[in-house]
């Protein structure tokens, strides 16, 4: 009989917005990039190449949920759709949400947005997306006349000036900045700027860097507006074909015109200010790039639009090489504003009759054709309460039920913990996620099991407005479903068959194709004419394509090349702006900044479980330049915690120049599940963009307050669940998994004297553990106690179940070697020198460097002290920085700071 290879399943990485193509045997748990996929051509990034290790079902749900109880699926749809019916008979349909996320897939947002604003009723329907690109979708509607990206991936390779705000590309895009330094290698004359408050991964590699204050985006941009006005550097006859309102928004930056006054207000050297207004002026070829420096901010879409202001004056839109490009944090936040999932928002990107009142003859006309092509007896006419808004009205009870789908808002909202407090007293909470122990399954009445990224079936929409698919190649675990599917169960649980009666994603989105054509005739970008009648068969063999989608083979990778836009007049708009700075209204000594680190994702329910995606930064920090740790007496290391009105926050002083003095970094990934105190939402209060309504997660106030810590802990077991019962004991608590155990990471805040008692209810918890797993028989302890220092091993049947140290000071620990002694029996010799935490010949124990390949800072010193004096040489050498590239900069820092060698 002859064999067959496994087909190979090409699919799209469930990360960041890059949308890269990954390829997978089908029924192995094999990943690589995809050659062929044009976002990334192969590449993939740390989290990329780890995908494989989050594939295992451990901690996946495998079932329904019913108040705290295994339920099976026809019991927890009833139980869903009955409890929905009387809270909406009760109280009405606007007192039912749903939050969604961008993890879903365009099929599953478009039928969560179909159920709740077609047919219950109910516009408030937003999604996380609202957290990171909603000033980007009001920038882009305000110039444009709908959310457009201009540009495309190829664009940054063809610039000669790349300028990146508010984007640390390096680390949360870290594949499309590993093409833009492929591109500048190739192009030695080709320019990067960065323009960021903090000094970034991604400013290691730029040729001008510019630190600006936080808040003053605008200003700059403004006065770089006046500059090439005053240089002759506009293009006239674009701006007096295709735009309206230069007139005024050249008057309203001539406030800015001064480059010393202006150089002052955004701290910044007039030298530097200067220079980069000249590259710009002079660079026909200029791509500006901005994220979440620039969106999330009090004042996000004046800086998306003081982006794009320059843009349009100067006619860089539309042409290769030359465009304004906004990168999404999520894989589908793209897919999700096309299909209407924000709250604001229409399907199809559709408007509502009041964004139409004054500039169509019938403003309705649009809400009309949905509500006809739908047939929906209940569409609303208006948008509905956007994230913080929504939240707040469960809060006070207005809203009784929500559905949260695919996200941790518990973790991820600005007032974290009132959001924690709201959905508690929810009346009702249901909640469609993968796995069992994220802050916000633990508050859910009832919890729907969804297909996580390996068995799902649908699309996906990059930051180019490329459309990818994702397909599966792992049977789905358990009773796990498709988010599609499971809104479409319960939809008919509620009586609504006849509008989700789909059988598959690709009737789906054959259905979200037809709806972009209502009303359309060239009205608005989003067209999928080409897809409407497309069959089953050309879905599941769909090849990574852009829209707008008019006819099979439309070339869409830029648009506005013919100076087209989708305003009323066809023209685009330059708004007007003021400059001004939008300060935080929570008082405090320092500005807090957040975001991405550059192994972690979100909130770290899949990251956090791939042991070595854990070891480049394992426990929450706070990044501060050394002047302000020495005025608070903190040294690196030292446990710090921030506070203000809302909420507390500890970790880890992280001393580093590249920090603006009275200004603070920490990641925003850290939840109640791997540490204690270690969500930093709480800290940011609901100051909003007023347009857009995106919090400002970059400018929070905080305290900051040197915690004296009397003793250290670091306990290594089995149990991967003690967290919960460590909590309770002492002041700081984080976990770090490890291939064959769990590390969990302690201080002591009161009296030294205390940690007797401490170590005792901890052995006590570690003994009833292992004894319960080893039918009652107590372990075997191996101990070494010095004044106020202990060393204690537990030990089953020659295998290692627990090891703890403590005391004001911890050993050298080899983690590595740690490890491994849990995965093997104990021989006499390690046995001898488990207490030492390192064997007696002592491996690496520096600080990760480059994930992919576990090289870590000392093996790099070492190999640039015997010769080797640049990237190339290392990775060689080591493989560092040879896989995605992301430690490249890391790399290149500890070049430039080895000691020179004299001959």
């Amino acid at each position: 009989m002859q064999s067959h290879a496994p087909q190979n399943t090409h699919s799209t990485c469930p990360y960041c917005g890059v949308g890269c193509g990954v390829v997978s045997n089908k029924g192995s748990a094999t990943i690589a990039g995809d050659l062929l996929h044009p976002a990334n051509f192969g590449r993939l990034c740390v989290k990329g190449t780890a995908l494989a290790e989050t594939l295992n079902t451990q901690g996946r749900l495998l079932q329904p949920v019913v108040d705290g109880m295994p339920a099976d699926w026809p019991l927890a749809l009833t139980t869903a759709a009955s409890r929905l019916q009387k809270i909406i008979a009760e109280h009405g349909p606007g007192s039912v949400a749903m939050y969604l996320s961008g993890q879903l897939l365009t099929e599953d947002y478009y039928v969560a947005n179909k159920l709740l604003k077609g047919f219950i009723g109910s516009s408030h329907l937003d999604t996380n997306s609202r957290l990171c690109m909603a000033s980007t979708v009001a920038g882009h509607k305000r110039a444009f006349g709908e959310d457009a990206v201009p540009g495309c991936y190829e664009d940054l390779e063809l610039a000669d000036l790349t300028v990146l705000v508010g984007s640390n590309l390096a680390w949360a895009h870290p594949v499309l900045f590993q093409r833009l330094l492929a591109a500048k290698a190739a192009n030695p004359d080709k320019k990067i700027v960065v323009i960021d408050p903090r000094r970034t991964a991604t400013a290691e590699s730029a040729d001008l860097f510019l630190p600006i204050r936080p808040g003053t985006d605008v200003a700059m941009f403004s006065g770089l507006l006046a500059y090439l006005a005053r240089q002759g550097q506009l293009d006239t006859d674009f701006t007096q074909q295709h735009c309206t309102g230069l007139t005024q928004t050249l008057e309203a930056a001539q406030c800015w015109q001064n480059i010393a006054q202006l150089a002052d207000y955004c701290d910044v050297s007039v030298f530097d200010l200067t220079t980069f207004f000249q590259w710009f002026g002079a660079t026909a070829r200029t791509v500006t790039v901005f994220s979440q420096g620039v969106n999330q901010a009090a004042n996000g879409t004046d800086k998306v639009n003081a982006i794009i202001n320059v843009h349009l004056a100067t006619g860089r839109i539309g042409k290769p090489g030359a465009c304004p490009l906004s990168v999404t944090g999520q894989p589908n936040a793209m897919g999700g504003r096309e299909v209407g999932a924000l709250a604001n928002q229409l399907a199809g990107h559709l408007r509502f009759p009041s964004e139409l009142t004054g500039i169509d003859e019938t403003p309705d006309a649009e809400w009309q054709a949905l509500r006809q092509f739908w047939r929906a007896p209940a569409l609303v006419q208006q948008g509905g309460y956007t994230a913080v808004d929504l939240f707040a009205a469960i809060g006070r009870g207005e809203i009784k039920a929500v559905w949260i789908m695919a996200t941790n808002p518990v973790v991820s909202m600005p007032q974290a913990d009132l959001v924690k407090q709201a959905l508690q007293r929810c009346e009702l909470v249901l909640v469609s996620d993968i796995y069992q122990d994220s802050d916000t399954v633990a508050l859910a009445d009832i919890v729907f099991p969804a297909l996580g990224f390996a068995e799902k079936d649908g699309t996906v929409t990059n930051s180019e407005r490329r459309i990818s698919r994702q397909r599966a190649f792992l049977p789905a675990p358990g009773e796990a479903r498709a988010d599609w599917q499971i809104v479409c169960d319960v939809a008919k649980a509620l009586g609504f068959a006849h509008g989700f009666n789909y059988q598959n994603p690709a009737q789906i989105f054959r259905e979200h194709a037809a709806l972009t054509t209502l009303c359309n005739n060239g009205r608005r970008a989003l067209d999928l004419t080409a897809c409407r009648a497309m069959s089953d068969a050309a879905y599941d063999a769909w090849q990574p394509q852009q829209w707008p989608l008019p006819q099979v083979g439309y070339d869409s990778a830029r648009l506005f090349a013919d100076g087209q836009f989708y305003t009323a007049d066809r023209k685009a708009k330059l708004v007007p702006l003021s400059g001004l700075e939008v300060l935080p209204s929570q008082g405090g000594d320092f500005v807090l900044n957040s975001g991405r680190i550059r192994d972690q994702w979100h909130t770290m329910t899949r990251t956090g479980r791939v042991p070595a995606l854990m070891q480049h930064q394992s426990e929450p920090f706070v990044a501060m330049h050394p002047n302000d740790a020495r005025r608070y007496q903190l040294k690196d290391g030292d446990l710090v915690e921030l506070s203000n009105a809302l909420g507390i926050f500890r970790g880890r002083a992280q001393l580093t120049d590249a920090q603006r003095c009275g200004e603070l970094f920490v990641p925003m990934h850290w939840s109640g599940q791997f540490g204690f105190l270690s969500r930093c939402d709480v800290l940011y209060d609901d100051s909003r963009d007023p347009i857009s309504r995106q919090p400002a997660f970059k400018q929070g106030q905080v305290q900051l307050k040197k915690l004296v810590v009397s003793a250290e802990l670091v306990l290594f077991s089995r149990q991967p669940d003690l967290l919960p019962q460590l909590h309770g004991l002492c002041s700081y608590v984080v976990t770090v998994p490890h291939a064959n155990m769990t590390e969990y990471r302690m201080a002591l805040t009161v009296p030294a004297n205390a940690l007797a008692q401490l170590i005792s209810l901890i052995s006590h918890q570690l003994i009833s553990a292992i004894q319960q797993s080893a039918a009652g028989t107590p372990p075997e302890q191996i101990q070494a106690q010095a004044p106020q220092h202990w060393r204690q091993a537990y030990v089953q049947d020659d295998q290692l179940q627990a090891l703890l140290y403590a005391g004001p000071t911890l050993p050298a620990l080899d983690r590595v070697w740690l490890d491994q002694c849990f995965a093997n029996l104990l021989t006499a010799t390690i046995r001898r020198q488990l207490l030492r935490g390192a064997p007696l010949e002592a491996g690496d124990c520096s600080a990760l460097v480059c994930s992919c390949f576990q090289v870590r800072q000392q093996s790099i010193q070492q190999a640039i002290t015997k010769g080797a004096r640049c990237s190339a040489s290392l990775g060689q050498q080591l493989k560092c920085g040879t896989g995605c590239g992301s430690c490249l900069p890391e790399i290149r820092q500890l070049l430039q700071h080895a000691p020179v060698l004299k001959i």
